[in-house]
């Protein structure tokens, strides 16, 4: 994940504001501090300035945005959701998830935060379980995502198949991750940034030559290209002429007003395909979710479940 750039609107992570404590391997025996106590998997108040970083952390990017409304949440109903943490040598703890909830803390001058200890023996087993629990919890975009998979395959000696095991999704869904890491940096930081969806970059995955990946990354920066454009684009598809429509709509379907074209347009750019809002005469009606593959259908499925 070095190879990442946090961009200067992002937050930076928990280190840069917590000093990273020396490594040590977590404590064979429960510690015998009284004030903090000495059993494993409890929950109990610990000091923010003991938790270390989590060098296992999924997340690359810290939306200075989302950390506020998260202070002003704690500022209101206090941490809901404990932080999770490793006991270490010499009372201190190692965090394994969480560390939003802990920024968010120490910024509001929190001298403790509730965690959850539990004990682990490895760093693979920190490794592991780290990721897993981003993976499930957090709010993680597509490239950190993909590089926890990566990290699970190549540190952890998992497959596809237990990765996607241990995750709760398909192995399609897990390769389709590892697919976006070929990408080049300037796109993967634009899914990154969400200049991009997801289906954007699966698509520009169908170009081999990379200068033409970029050109066509810009094409949906400039030109707002959907990912059914660029589809077409790679697959050498001619545009559409006008022409005679092979069946006209029946006016049931047809949009009522002029206000759907926003709502489309909204949610075209939401699940990156094409969205259409239909009003029928009772006042209900209907919004249609292209799909284009068997891949884009397992994409449009995970976003929905989100």
């Amino acid at each position: 994940m070095s190879d990442q750039k946090s961009k200067s609107v992002l937050g930076k992570g928990l280190s840069a504001l917590i000093p990273r404590i020396p490594d040590q391997r977590s404590m064979p025996t429960p510690a015998s501090d009284p004030k903090e106590g000495t059993v494993f998997s409890s929950t109990m108040e610990v000091e923010i300035g003991k938790i270390s970083p989590n060098p296992f952390q999924p997340r690359l990017d810290f939306d200075q945005r989302s950390l506020e409304e998260l202070k002003q949440s704690i500022k209101q109903n206090g941490i809901i959701q404990p932080v999770t943490v490793r006991r270490m040598l010499g009372g201190t703890y190692e965090l394994i998830s969480g560390e939003r909830r802990v920024r968010a803390s120490q910024e509001l001058g929190k001298r403790t935060i509730p965690a959850y200890i539990i004990n682990v023996d490895t760093d693979a087993e920190m490794l592991e379980m780290g990721l897993i629990e981003n993976l499930q919890r957090e709010n993680l975009n597509p490239i950190e995502i993909s590089l926890s998979f990566k990290r699970l395959i190549d540190e952890c000696s998992l497959t596809q198949d237990q990765v996607a095991e241990k995750v709760g999704k398909e192995r399609s869904t897990v390769t389709n991750f590892l697919r976006l890491l070929k990408l080049p940096e300037k796109i993967r930081q634009g899914v990154r940034d969400n200049k991009i969806s997801m289906g954007h970059a699966r698509a520009l995955l169908g170009v081999q030559d990379e200068n033409k990946q970029l050109k066509l990354y810009s094409r949906i920066i400039d030109d707002g290209w959907s990912v059914r454009k660029i589809e077409d684009e790679v697959k050498g598809k001619e545009p559409k002429k006008p022409g005679k429509s092979s069946s006209t709509p029946k006016p049931s379907n047809l949009r009522g007003d002029s206000s759907f074209s926003g709502v489309e347009t909204q949610l075209r750019h939401k699940y990156g395909t094409k969205v259409t809002v239909r009003k029928n005469p009772t006042g209900g009606g209907e919004i249609g979710i292209e799909y284009y593959n068997a891949d884009d259908l397992d994409r449009l499925i995970d976003l929905l479940d989100s």
